[in-house]
């Protein structure tokens, strides 16, 4: 949405407001739509638009928090945390069974990092209004990283703990993909031998089983229905071609159709550039295409 003023905010609002509302309780696309819109409009203005408009609407509480997470998240810091914190505790007053201000308020742990039962007791008000919330059981992993003051770990406690309950097609199903994927581009960004050896992380174990696991059924047709499959398909796809495994890749990206994402493409280079530079490589794999 392009930076305007009066009207052209106004139009976004309705927009918007018309894009949240259809979601109706189908809190996974009601998660994604919120996070995608949120994000994109975070420094236009948008949500505050709204949120003046109609400071007791539950969605434009959650919009105006979702948006100031997302500047929070990018600079590293909240501008009003006790404000954010607030709306979040409002819109959940307004729409109890919703999940999703218990999903912002996992991102306000991240930032101002809350002690471990605090986010738990955030993280069961999420999970216990959607078990399988995907923005959940990613902030949840953030949270618990070393680059946000985790632990390695930590990290590995939580997908062990949740590895053996997520359904394989569910929302969140892809979050010990993408926990390896992290660790993968750690140890890349270390250099030296750390960097040199990390392709063995894919070699064996637990990732190794989660990588085939999920190549030989996340790409399946209607295999994942939830409202970010795609960005999941992009992790396994990326997972594959870091593996050694281009040509298994194929029927991933025949499924992708070109839908790259930013992450976890843009790690060491534009990431459309690279998501084409893999997507070539899987082609030649399969023997199509020239060598």
């Amino acid at each position: 949405m392009s930076k305007r003023n009066g009207g052209g905010k106004t139009a976004d609002v309705t927009l918007v407001s018309a894009l949240l509302e259809e979601t109706g309780d189908d809190w996974d696309r009601r998660g994604h739509r919120m996070s995608v819109l949120a994000e994109a409009t975070a420094d236009v203005g948008v949500a505050t638009t709204w949120l003046s408009r109609e400071p007791a609407s539950p969605d434009a509480l959650l919009f105006h928090s979702w948006a100031g997470l997302a500047r929070g998240l990018r600079d590293g810091h909240l501008e009003d945390a006790g404000r954010l914190i607030g709306q979040c505790h409002e819109a959940a007053e307004r729409r109890p069974d919703d999940p999703l201000p218990w999903v912002v308020l996992l991102g306000v742990s991240r930032i101002e990092r809350y002690g471990q039962n605090d986010v738990n007791a955030i993280w069961r008000e999420a999970t216990g209004r959607d078990r399988w919330h995907r923005e959940a059981y990613l902030q949840m992993l953030a949270y618990l990283s070393p680059e946000e003051g985790g632990s390695s770990a930590a990290v590995l406690d939580f997908v062990d703990v949740v590895r053996t309950r997520i359904p394989a097609n569910a929302p969140c199903a892809a979050v010990e993909l993408t926990a390896a994927v992290r660790q993968y581009q750690g140890l890349l960004a270390q250099g030296g031998v750390r960097a040199m050896t990390a392709g063995q992380l894919w070699e064996g174990g637990q990732i190794a089983a989660a990588l085939e696991q999920a190549a030989s059924l996340w790409a399946k047709p209607g295999f994942f229905q939830h409202a970010a499959a795609q960005a999941d398909l992009n992790v396994l796809a990326y997972a594959l071609c870091a593996a050694g495994r281009a040509a298994d890749a194929h029927p991933v990206f025949q499924t992708l159709q070109g839908m790259a994402t930013s992450w976890p493409w843009d790690a060491d280079g534009p990431a459309l550039q690279r998501y084409e530079q893999h997507q070539s490589k899987s082609e030649r794999g399969r023997g199509i295409g020239t060598p």
